[in-house]
C-alpha cells in the first residue's frame, strides 16, 4: 500500500491525498481546491497528479471549499465513483459547490470581457453549476462512529471532529492479504470548547495517522471575552468614529459564530441599536441549513435552545440577497455592521466592500479567521500603506484589525489532546499535512517529545509506501 499527497503539502488548502491498495483499488481522501495561492492557484487546480478516472472510492471529511472544491472537475475529468461524506456534509457541500461554480462564471465573465476587447482568448472556469450538480447523485451518507462498509477490504468509520457541522475524521481500516492497517485522516480538527459545536472526539488506534497542522506552531488566545472584543469594535468604530465595520466571514461556521455572539449581547441587552447586514446569499442559506442540525450543537448551546428558539438572530438584523440591494450599502452613510464573506477577502461580495471602505478612516475591517498570506486578506493583514484590488489600487486608511480567538482550527494543544488518545508506540507514521512549513517544523518537534517518533512532512506529488 503507498499514499500520494496531491495538496495540502506545505501549504494549508488543497487537500487531496490518494491511498493505492495493493489490490490497484485506489481511494481518494478529499477533493479540495487551493485557495489564495497568488497567480500559482489556477495551475495547482488544473493538474492533478494522478487519473481521476482510475479513482475506485472518494472519502470527503468536511465541506469547506479546500476539501471538496474540485468534485466537480474530479467527476468531469472521470470519476464515476460515489463519494462518502457525513449526512450534514452532504447538505452542505450542495450549497458551496454551487456557490463556488456560480463565483468561477462571475468572475471569469469579468476577465473574459476585457481579453475579448485585447483580442485574447477567452479562459474557462475549473466548472460549471451543471458540473457541480452532476457531483450530488454520487453522494453517500454515512452517519458518525458507525461502521460502513465501502466493498471487502475497506471499512470506513467517521468520528466527530468539531471544526465546523458535520466535519470528521476518516477512520479506516484496510486489509491486505488478510492483514488490517489502520488509517486516519483527521480532516480538520476543531477547538475543544467550541462556541457551538460539539468537540472532539477520541478515535481507534491507528497504524498511520494523516494529521492537519495549520496552527501547529501557536496557541490561540482564550475564546473567553470574545464577545467583548467583537463589541468593542462595534462601539469605536460605528458609534465613536460612525464607520463602517467590515466583517469578512467564512460563510460557514464564522458567519455563525459571529450572529450566535451577537445574539448572546441582545440577550444580555447590550447590543447598540445598529444595522447588521449579512450580505452573502450563501451565508444566508448556510445559516439556514446550520439550524436543521441541532443535535451537533454542544449542550451549552441545545440548553439556551430552550430559551430562544434561533441562536442566530436578534434585533436590527437583516440579510441581504439581491445584487442590487448589496450595492446600495456602498451609499449607506449611517454606521452598520457588514459580515459578508469571503473569510479571505479573495472572492464574493466582501471585496467590493473592502474596495470602497478601506480608503476611509472611521472604518474598520475585522478579520475573524485564517488568510492565505497572498489573499487580500492576508495582504491587508501586514498593514500596507497601498492595497490592490480589482486591479487598481488603494490608499488604506481604514483600521486594519484582527480577532484571533475565532479560529475553527486548533491550536497545537488542541491537536495534541485529540491525538492524547493514542499510543504513540503503536503509530508507524504520523504525516502531517494542511499547513505552512515552518508551523508543520514546531510541531514535528513538539510530537517527538510526546512519543512519535516517525513525523514525516511530504511534499507535494511525493508517494510514501507504507509498511
Amino acid at each position: 500500500m503507498k499514499i500520494s499527497f496531491h495538496g495540502a503539502a506545505q501549504t494549508v488548502t488543497g487537500s487531496k491525498h490518494l491511498l493505492q491498495m495493493k489490490s490497484g483499488k485506489k481511494i481518494l481522501l478529499d477533493c479540495g481546491m487551493f485557495q489564495g495561492m497568488g497567480k500559482d492557484t489556477t495551475k495547482l487546480n488544473s493538474e492533478w497528479g494522478f487519473v481521476p478516472a482510475e479513482v475506485d472510492h472518494v472519502i470527503i471529511s468536511h465541506a469547506h471549499i479546500d476539501h471538496i472544491g474540485l468534485l466537480p472537475k474530479l467527476v468531469k475529468d472521470g470519476y464515476k465513483g460515489k463519494i462518502y461524506c457525513t449526512p450534514a456534509t452532504i447538505s452542505l457541500a450542495k450549497i458551496l459547490l454551487i456557490d463556488s461554480a456560480h463565483i468561477q462564471e462571475d468572475d471569469l465573465r469579468y476577465v473574459n470581457k476585457h481579453r475579448a476587447l485585447a483580442g485574447q482568448p477567452l479562459f474557462e472556469p475549473l466548472y460549471t453549476e451543471e458540473d457541480a450538480e452532476s457531483v450530488f447523485p454520487l453522494f453517500e451518507g454515512v452517519p458518525y462512529n458507525e461502521h460502513y462498509k465501502i466493498e471487502p477490504g475497506i471499512d470506513l468509520m467517521y468520528t466527530d471532529c468539531g471544526h465546523i457541522l458535520g466535519s470528521a475524521a476518516v477512520n479506516l481500516i484496510l486489509n491486505e492479504d488478510g492483514k488490517d492497517t489502520r488509517l486516519t485522516f483527521s480532516g480538520d480538527v476543531g477547538r475543544y470548547h467550541d462556541m457551538i459545536l460539539r468537540s472532539p472526539q477520541p478515535f481507534p488506534q491507528a497504524d498511520y495517522i494523516l494529521l492537519e497542522s495549520t496552527y501547529g506552531d501557536r496557541l490561540h488566545d482564550h475564546t473567553t471575552g470574545t464577545d467583548e472584543r467583537l463589541l468593542k469594535f462595534i462601539l469605536e468604530t460605528c458609534l465613536k468614529k460612525k464607520g463602517k465595520l467590515i466583517i469578512p466571514a467564512f460563510s460557514m461556521g464564522r458567519t455563525q459564530e459571529i450572529l450566535f455572539m451577537l445574539n448572546r449581547l441582545e440577550l444580555e441587552n447590550r447590543l447598540p441599536d445598529l444595522d447588521y447586514y449579512v450580505d452573502s446569499p450563501l451565508s444566508i442559506k448556510i445559516t439556514d441549513t446550520v439550524k436543521k442540525y441541532p443535535d451537533y450543537y454542544n449542550t451549552g448551546v441545545q440548553e439556551l435552545l430552550k430559551k430562544d428558539q434561533d441562536v442566530f438572530s436578534f434585533k436590527g438584523l437583516k440579510y441581504i440577497d439581491k445584487v442590487e440591494d448589496s450595492i446600495k450599502l456602498n451609499d449607506l452613510k449611517n454606521p452598520c455592521v457588514i459580515i459578508s464573506a469571503s473569510g479571505m477577502a479573495e472572492a464574493g461580495r466582501v471585496k467590493h466592500h473592502i474596495a470602497n471602505n478601506v480608503s476611509d478612516g472611521r472604518n474598520t475591517i475585522l478579520f475573524t479567521g485564517y488568510c492565505e498570506p497572498l489573499s487580500l486578506g492576508g495582504r491587508l493583514k501586514k498593514h500596507p500603506e497601498m492595497v490592490k484590488i480589482f486591479g487598481k489600487e488603494f490608499s488604506v486608511h481604514a483600521e486594519i484589525a484582527e480577532i484571533a480567538t475565532l479560529s475553527a482550527h486548533g491550536d497545537y494543544n488542541d491537536l495534541s489532546q485529540w491525538l492524547a488518545c493514542q499510543d504513540p508506540r503503536q503509530v508507524k507514521t504520523l504525516f502531517l499535512v494542511h499547513g505552512d512549513p515552518d508551523a508543520q517544523a514546531a510541531f514535528r518537534d513538539r510530537l517527538i517529545k510526546k512519543g512519535f517518533e516517525n513525523i514525516a512532512i511530504p511534499k507535494l506529488h511525493e508517494t510514501v509506501g507504507l509498511q
